[in-house]
């Protein structure tokens, strides 16, 4: 599938309903993480999405990961994971158009 026509998957976490069974993890450690307070977070990278959380946190799933972390929001016990589709692409990833 051609990427300018795909668009970008994000995902946050309700941390409200996070049971902390630890499924997601198990499914993309790259994409989610659990801290200290036994709450699952998503991150990219080195980022993790943690203030304040909720629908304003979205992170950018890596194409790689994109059937893990659906599979992770299928699974998870406590459905508080949220996957959106952006069709709009980062400027850097869009094809250039050509005048005329």
């Amino acid at each position: 599938m051609d990427i300018a026509r795909r668009g970008v998957l994000k995902v946050w976490i309700d941390q409200d309903l996070c049971t902390g069974d630890g499924i997601c993890t198990d499914h993309a450690p790259e994409v989610f993480t659990i801290l200290e307070d036994g709450i699952a977070y998503c991150r990219e990278g080195s980022k993790v999405f943690n203030d304040p959380g909720g629908s304003s946190e979205l992170a950018v799933v890596p194409s790689n990961r994109e059937g893990d972390v659906i599979d992770a929001a299928a699974e998870c016990p406590g459905e508080c994971i949220f996957i959106e589709f952006d069709e709009q692409l980062p400027p850097e990833l869009e094809e250039p158009r050509r005048a005329g």
